[in-house]
């Protein structure tokens, strides 16, 4: 039946059939005893790359190199300089006496294997073998589509994914309760030329992202004097120094993968009461308080009764006493603002 069979070739005797092609071996070589080997023989570390990526496979030579060839477990990848293969990914690097090397580009599960190079010298033939281990990134194949059940009802859903290594799945239910919630907005009031801040606070699983807009406009983190700063559930604006054109109206949206909500808020502006302002207005009240004093004065002096006497001695007397309770209580009220200066 010969050295392999009729129908099956391994790679062992794939690897004597091309030494006994490749590396004629000329007459008047001594024969060795039946113990003692004939092929010295090396194994490599395995080689692990990812599908997709190149492979270098490399060889040492060594003197007095006569012939020397790369083999994979089925063909003969390149004799010296010559190229067996006829796939395009396969090319030769370099081929000298240190080193004969070749690269795989395109790396797929069908080039995982054994590599042999082998190597003839004028004594006698080396092999160097070496294994490729093919990586393939987890694909989700199939998926269940979306379901609509009864509330009770069994249901069952169904994920295939394949990958090298086998890849291992997990379930995790999302719920539409965790999508973002951003409580209400506080309008905030602000003096021209102060700092001001506006808060927006958000309740979501998972972490959500902010984003603040004034009208329809993006506000970019530390453009136009305006800083954001996000720390986890809650997210500042702040306004280093209040101009008139920074009052207005802003959105906060807070977004994850499972929705998004937003709320809205005012920038208004707030003028802080001046020293005359107090004055001005003090002395209005004084004003609407004396006016009322005086009407009451004199209603209660006309209302006096008349009798005997009335022209002479009563009415000069009540008019006098109610002059000067005028006098007194207009200056229990002018008192504390007369102190204030």
């Amino acid at each position: 039946m010969g050295i392999c069979g009729y129908f099956t070739v391994s790679w062992k005797c794939l690897v004597v059939l091309s030494f006994r092609l490749l590396f004629l071996v000329p007459a008047g070589l001594p024969v060795h005893s039946q113990g003692e080997s004939q092929t010295d023989s090396k194994v490599m570390d395995n080689i692990t790359v990812r599908q997709g990526e190149n492979v270098f496979l490399r060889c040492a030579q060594g003197d007095i190199v006569t012939h020397t060839a790369w083999l994979n477990r089925s063909s003969i990848l390149y004799a010296g300089e010559d190229k067996w293969s006829v796939d395009p990914r396969v090319s030769l690097v370099t081929l000298n006496q240190e080193e004969f090397t070749i690269k795989i580009e395109d790396v797929d599960m069908t080039d995982e294997g054994p590599y042999i190079c082998a190597v003839q010298t004028s004594s006698r033939p080396r092999t160097t073998s070496v294994h490729i281990l093919v990586q393939v990134p987890p694909t989700i194949i199939n998926l269940s589509k979306d379901i609509v059940v009864n509330e009770g009802s069994n249901v069952t859903l169904m994920c295939q994914a394949s990958g090298k290594p086998e890849p291992s799945l997990t379930w995790k239910l999302l719920s539409p309760s965790d999508a973002p919630s951003v409580s209400e907005g506080r309008d905030v009031g602000v003096t021209l030329g102060q700092r001001g801040v506006l808060e927006c606070e958000v309740d979501a699983v998972p972490k959500a992202d902010f984003e603040w807009y004034r009208d329809d406009r993006r506000i970019i983190n530390g453009l136009d004097g305006m800083e954001i700063e996000d720390a986890g559930q809650l997210s500042k604006l702040t306004f280093l120094n209040i101009s008139e054109a920074d009052y207005g109206n802003y959105t906060c949206i807070a977004i994850n993968k499972l929705g998004s909500s937003n709320a809205s808020f005012v920038l208004y502006e707030v003028i802080e009461p001046t020293s005359s302002t107090l004055v001005q207005e003090g002395s209005t009240n004084v004003l609407l308080l004396s006016s009322s004093v005086l009407e009451k004065t004199s209603s209660e002096t006309f209302a006096l009764p008349a009798g005997p006497g009335a022209v002479q001695d009563g009415n000069s007397g009540s008019m006098g006493t109610h002059v000067h309770t005028y006098t007194c209580l207009l200056l229990v009220i002018l008192l504390p603002f007369l102190l204030k200066f």
